[in-house]
């Protein structure tokens, strides 16, 4: 068996940035031939995931990039076990890469399909980055959602990290401010929908008729009786958390739909990751 210097030991850690005593013990299994030991080690993410698979990702990191003119956007959600490794510069590298591969790349419909295709700048794939950081930092990390959505779109990451929202909408520009500020309200207040259209149609239907009994058990003619349904369905979509009827946030005199009209512009959808929510 071949001897294994300490030298040895010190090129493979520096190549891996793995422990000194995982590379001796990569070296010793690879008789100190020091590339059979670098795919001896990638080797072991599949063990260590297959070990750690039931662990929870209740961490992670939200990223985003959007064209500069506002007509293109895209959202990258990773989640990791630990706060420390969301934070960490390989966790945060490569949720940023992934998100600038989904908006400048040929685009993706899952999570594994973006893993398959070249980092940006480098000569690997995704996968071959992820395997890399897994086995450095032993952790569960998963890509959970990837989304890209046509504008106009503005985006808001959370000063956490944790949720990231894209707002898109119709008419008027993807670069107008107000766009960013709604997907600010949207990640501060949490709406359900964007439009009253967007409810369950159920729902809707059986609350009108539960406030028309209501109100025709008092009494008032017919057309007073659909004013007053009309008027408590507003209260209705606003329990709902429907957003263009919500006050605006940053300027509660208006809606959100009245703030964006100003601009010309008409929400259509918006959505929102938050690590570890569905």
């Amino acid at each position: 068996m071949a001897e294994i210097t300490a030298e040895a030991v010190r090129k493979l850690r520096e190549r891996t940035d793995l422990p000194m005593m995982k590379c001796k013990e990569a070296l010793t299994k690879c008789n100190g031939d020091e590339e059979a030991a670098v795919a001896y080690l990638k080797s072991q993410v599949k063990g260590l995931l297959d070990k750690r698979g039931e662990n929870a990702t209740l961490e992670g990191a939200v990223k985003i990039k959007t064209k500069a003119d506002g007509t293109e956007a895209a959202m990258v959600e990773v989640q990791c076990e630990s706060a420390p490794v969301a934070g960490s510069p390989d966790l945060q590298k490569f949720a940023e890469l992934l998100a600038q591969q989904l908006l400048e790349g040929p685009g993706a419909d899952t999570p594994e399909a973006l893993m398959s295709q070249k980092v940006p700048g480098g000569t690997g794939t995704f996968t071959e980055m992820y395997e890399d950081m897994v086995n450095r930092i032993r952790e569960k990390i998963v890509l959970s959602r990837i989304v890209k959505v046509k504008g106009p779109v503005a985006g808001y990451v959370h000063h956490d990290g944790k949720t990231g929202v894209l707002v898109i909408a119709s008419g008027g520009s993807g670069t107008a401010p107000v766009l960013r500020d709604v997907a600010m309200h949207v990640a501060a207040l949490r709406p359900s929908v964007a439009n009253v259209e967007d409810l369950d149609p159920a729902i809707v239907t059986a609350e009108r008729e539960r406030l028309s009994a209501e109100a025709r058990a008092s009494g008032k003619p017919e057309n007073i009786i659909a004013k007053m349904v009309e008027g408590r369905m507003k209260n209705f979509y606003s329990e709902q958390g429907v957003l263009v009827l919500q006050p605006f946030a940053k300027d509660d005199t208006k809606t959100v739909s009245q703030a964006l009209a100003e601009a010309g512009l008409k929400a259509e959808k918006f959505i929102r990751f938050t690590i570890g929510a569905k």
